[in-house]
């Protein structure tokens, strides 16, 4: 399995991140963990969840983290994966943003719950105006200093601030932020290729996106308002169904037909050529099996053109 490093970091992955915001919430305890057995068992590695997921159900937040945690307890693979979570997010009372004193907290309740002593890479889930960068960066200094964690990351940050942030951990001699975390696959572009996309390569940050399927409208199985009911995410779909998100699915229909593919594996293999790791969810092992391929495929100059005309 290819391996790619995280910025500058000792940490390395496999060009897919499991998704783990589903757990405990769209698939349950033993479901969850049949996913990470078979995703670990077919050689990858990076596992990315939140302190937040999923305070949207009836499980609230932490869900995810525990059931990480109890399958890490249970299978003894600790050494072979790459946890990754995050840190700001809203967790009700008051319990957000990224002040030292939240960190501090919140790194200790990450910890319990996904039973573990350390976090390979901790993130900060948004970016947080109102607290001090230094203060923010000297405290998760202290973290790394003290073994709590290996690496950080960044989610959800403006180029601008993604910058300065590294800029004072720089100067200060603290540890940086690694990867970034924005929104990004075929359809959702222009956010991250403006701006963000030259400062990750200038600083060699690398790009972890989140919804690569954008939210599953790339898998090709909303293609019309009543096929929304499909999925509990389905509503978060609709935006996507217009003249242009319909053209890319048409680009990933040729695609994939042209490769022997689905288009689920074309849209991740397509952003497999742009950054470090895309990642995706699964709520069945079958899923998961659909998602692996794309590590396997290799687009060809004339379908990622194809792909970009469609999506530009």
């Amino acid at each position: 399995m290819e391996m790619r490093k995280l910025g500058r970091s000792e940490l390395a992955i496999a060009p897919l991140m499991l998704g783990g915001n589903v757990f405990g919430w769209t698939a349950d305890e033993p479901t969850s963990f049949a996913i990470l057995d078979a995703f670990v068992d077919a050689g990858f590695n990076a596992i990315d969840t939140a302190d937040v997921y999923s305070r949207w159900s009836p499980a609230g937040a932490g869900a995810s983290e525990k059931v990480i945690g109890a399958w890490l307890k249970a299978g003894g693979k600790r050494d072979k994966v790459i946890i990754a979570t995050k840190v700001g997010m809203e967790m009700g009372e008051g319990q957000s943003g990224l002040s030292a004193k939240w960190i501090e907290t919140a790194v200790e309740n990450s910890l319990k719950r996904l039973q573990t002593d350390y976090i390979d890479l901790y993130q900060s889930h948004r970016d947080d105006a109102e607290t001090p960068q230094e203060e923010t960066g000297e405290a998760f200094a202290r973290l790394v200093k003290a073994g709590k964690v290996r690496a950080l990351g960044a989610s959800n940050f403006d180029a601008a601030r993604l910058a300065s942030a590294n800029a004072l951990a720089a100067a200060n001699g603290w540890p940086r932020y690694e990867t970034l975390q924005p929104l990004y696959n075929l359809y959702d572009r222009a956010g991250f290729e403006a701006e963000l996309a030259p400062e990750c390569k200038a600083q060699d940050i690398a790009v972890i996106p989140y919804y690569g399927l954008a939210s599953g409208f790339l898998t090709g199985k909303y293609r019309s308002e009543a096929d929304l009911a499909k999925s509990p995410r389905g509503r978060g779909v609709k935006k996507y169904l217009d003249a242009r998100g319909l053209k890319i699915l048409t680009a990933l229909d040729e695609v994939a037909a042209r490769v022997g593919a689905t288009d689920a594996q074309v849209a991740l293999a397509w952003l497999m050529t742009k950054i470090a790791a895309p990642i995706a969810s699964a709520t069945s092992v079958g899923q998961l099996s659909d998602l692996l391929g794309a590590a396997r495929l290799k687009l060809d100059a004339e379908a990622i053109a194809t792909l970009e005309a469609a999506s530009a």
